[in-house]
């Protein structure tokens, strides 16, 4: 089973966990971090991570998104994420990581947001 699906939309890869996963925690973070960095193979790759129906990060998910966004930095891309749980939103303030992501309500919203 791949965890992560991923698809595109005009020159944005979108990323999505697989339906079946609602704990992005230490059991799927290496394979995830593995997808995720095979998006940024090319320079410039914009991607959009999208949350939906994730209701739990631990701390290795969240190593791996912050990962994902020095990844995207050092090859010039953008690292987004879209439909954050209001719990899982709760994380990444209390972390102080919503100052350092882009972190956006809808991916229309992720869509329309300059890069």
């Amino acid at each position: 089973m791949n965890i992560i699906h991923s698809k595109k939309i005009n020159d944005v890869t979108v990323a999505s966990f697989d339906e079946s996963i609602t704990k992005f925690n230490a059991m799927i973070t290496e394979e995830t971090k593995i997808a995720l960095n095979d998006l940024f193979k090319q320079t410039g790759t914009q991607v959009i991570m999208d949350l939906k129906g994730i209701k739990y990060i631990d701390s290795s998910g969240f190593g791996v998104f912050l990962s994902a966004l020095k990844t995207a930095k050092n090859s010039d891309g953008t690292f987004k994420i879209c439909h954050i749980n209001p719990d899982v939103m709760e994380l990444f303030k209390l972390l102080q990581l919503h100052n350092i992501f882009e972190l956006c309500n809808t991916l229309e919203e992720c869509l329309k947001s300059p890069h």
